[in-house]
């Protein structure tokens, strides 16, 4: 993440019945710039911007926790989520404090309800808000 694609990735979009799935980029940028344990990627196809995703996994925890995912709505669908998932979780894998990752998602979203299973992550039910945890445990040679 750079000042230099903070515009790009503010700009993307996720379709209409989609919008109340995650928060906006812009905002999920402000609040990274507050949160010193917050750590924004960017989704790069070849020298494309096509997603961004963030997450925290503070030094004095054992979780990480991936608390912001989307890919742009012109990109869904071509394997940029999957892909990406795949290369967060290895980020994630080596930091040597962390031992499992969660994420939340709408309960009606099937698309990452689908993604997040097919990565190994294991519903544990509804937290406050109503949204879904899911919980990757790391392998033992990732740790």
């Amino acid at each position: 993440m750079t000042e230099a694609n903070r515009a790009l990735v503010a700009s993307l979009e996720l379709a209409p019945d989609q919008m109340d799935f995650v928060a906006s980029n812009a905002e999920s940028l402000d609040e990274a710039r507050l949160d010193e344990d917050a750590r924004p990627r960017v989704v790069m196809a070849g020298d494309r911007v096509v997603g961004f995703l963030m997450y925290e996994a503070p030094q004095d925890d054992d979780e990480a926790r991936i608390y912001r995912f989307m890919i742009d709505r012109a990109s869904q669908g071509k394997g940029y989520g999957k892909a990406a998932l795949r290369e967060v979780l290895g980020e994630i894998g080596s930091l040597r404090h962390v031992r499992h990752v969660s994420i939340c998602y709408e309960p009606d979203n099937d698309a990452a309800r689908r993604l997040y299973h097919a990565a190994g992550f294991v519903e544990e039910g509804l937290d406050e808000d109503g949204e879904m945890i899911a919980d990757l445990v790391l392998p033992a040679d990732d740790i």
